[in-house]
């Protein structure tokens, strides 16, 4: 059974929901400018890309392309790029960062410590990250209140940072983003069909089992607490890290 059959079912308020989230994706636009989506190619991102484009906002997307994703990650990243209205802009890791961490502590290092899972994601994620969002005023990302307890009390917007976060899904509910996506014929990943829910580099994610939590595949030999790669962590968290 596929991800819509399992997963597509709209909430009573769904419609409420959509159409706030596209008055919000609209303000943006104008009022956040310039800013950006970034987009894992997930389930959330893709719906959030889809709006953009079917409501011709001039938001440039862009995917951070770690060196380490699945291939049918990489595929839909091509269709993505082909389809798109809205520009979609890839970044890559330095390259030789890559050879000399690998070099130095071998291409499995991730599962060795979490400092060393996180010297990863800081090589293949957040440097990146930092160029793609120079100059910008904001972003937009597909984060959702249910996905897990460190995200429990995410806004739609958050200005608590320099740069603004705009959240435009954190209200919806899973069953919401399955039924957007059957609703409107939208492309996503395969492996949403497999049971990945969430969906990261090919390493260090895999399929979860019934009544596991939504990001148990992630990182899934570490403890709960450290399941972030630093993406979505506060300034003041970081520092405190």
């Amino acid at each position: 059974m596929g991800a819509i059959a399992l997963h597509a079912r709209a909430s009573q308020d769904y419609e409420d929901k959509l159409a706030a989230t596209q008055k919000l994706l609209i303000q943006a636009a104008s009022s956040f400018a310039p800013l950006k989506q970034a987009s894992s190619l997930g389930a959330e991102d893709v719906v959030i890309t889809h709006l953009i484009n079917s409501l011709e906002l001039d938001i440039p997307v862009f995917v951070l392309e770690t060196g380490a994703l699945h291939q049918e990650t990489l595929d839909l990243l091509d269709r993505t790029r082909s389809g798109s209205r809205a520009p979609v802009e890839v970044y890559r890791p330095v390259q030789e960062s890559v050879i000399q961490f690998v070099g130095r502590e071998g291409k499995d290092a991730m599962y060795r410590s979490i400092e060393l899972r996180k010297a990863c994601c800081g090589i293949r994620k957040m440097e990146p990250l930092e160029r793609a969002l120079a100059g910008q005023k904001a972003w937009i990302t597909g984060l959702r209140r249910e996905q897990s307890n460190a995200r429990a009390e995410v806004p739609q917007v958050d200005t608590s940072e320099a740069r603004a976060k705009i959240n435009p899904l954190a209200n919806w509910s899973w069953g919401d983003v399955w039924h957007y996506i059957q609703a409107n014929d939208v492309d996503y990943n395969p492996l949403h069909d497999q049971f990945f829910p969430s969906i990261g580099c090919a390493p260090c994610t895999r399929a979860i089992s019934l009544g596991e939590d939504f990001r148990a595949g992630r990182w899934w030999w570490e403890q709960e607490a450290a399941k972030e790669c630093g993406l979505h962590v506060k300034n003041e968290e970081k520092a405190a890290a």
